[in-house]
């Protein structure tokens, strides 16, 4: 059963050394990050799985001791999916879950094993939810990190251009992670996300599903769009 999740926003530019000179612009929400990591460890799961959005959705789940790189960013930094449990897994984290990964290490997590699964963008809501109510099922205590952003239509310098649709969508979204609102997450758009470049629709929806039945409660700790994008952090616990 689900016992508790974190949502963070994945854009790599949350770590220093690719976002350099414009690093402060972010450290809100870093810090949000980490208050939500701190409600992960606190509810002491027994599997911690951190499912964000992947190109290539079919290369997972992710084992304990995968590896990932913002060398495509310029930075040579590597980053490894949990706690060091032997041998580096052969692989390569996509960078939504490659930024999780980081995250972790940031945050010094040291409790249950780690996963990770990269979920498509256009993937179903159904199949979304599904996804979720069986990662729930993996343990006794099972808890989510879930990587994602809003839409990519906040302002005219934004990667998706303005599109005046998109502060009405983030607004639902941020009210439905705030409050651990499964039904509202469930009835996010797909097809209005995907034309809003919302990479988090699908991520939010598999927690949708995973938190079906378990009577979580959530906390909204940062909401913005710095760069045009939509970026928020919650709590479930």
């Amino acid at each position: 059963m689900l016992a508790a999740a974190a949502v963070c926003p994945c854009p790599p530019l949350l770590v220093p050394e690719v976002a350099a000179g414009a690093a402060p612009e972010l450290d809100a929400a870093r810090d949000a990050c980490a208050q939500a990591l701190g409600v992960l460890a606190a509810a002491r799961p027994d599997l911690l799985v951190v499912v964000g959005p992947a190109d290539l959705p079919g290369r997972g789940p992710h084992p304990e001791g995968a590896t990932g790189s913002f060398k495509g960013f310029g930075v040579d930094l590597g980053v490894r999916l949990g706690r060091d449990r032997g041998p580096v897994a052969d692989d390569t984290l996509p960078p939504s879950l490659s930024v999780g990964a980081w995250l972790l290490a940031r945050a010094g997590w040291d409790g249950a094993p780690v996963e990770a699964l990269g979920v498509g963008e256009p993937l179903e809501t159904d199949r979304c939810t599904s996804a979720g109510r069986d990662l729930a099922a993996r343990a006794d205590r099972v808890a989510l990190l879930v990587m994602g952003d809003g839409s990519a239509c906040r302002t005219l310098k934004a990667p998706g251009y303005l599109d005046e649709r998109a502060e009405a969508f983030d607004a639902a979204a941020a009210r439905a992670l705030g409050a651990a609102d499964t039904d509202a997450l469930t009835a996010l758009d797909a097809s209005l996300a995907y034309e809003l470049k919302a990479a988090g629709r699908a991520p939010w929806q598999v927690l949708a599903g995973a938190a079906q039945g378990a009577g979580l409660t959530g906390r909204l700790l940062y909401e913005d769009a710095p760069y045009g994008v939509g970026y928020l952090v919650a709590a479930w616990s």
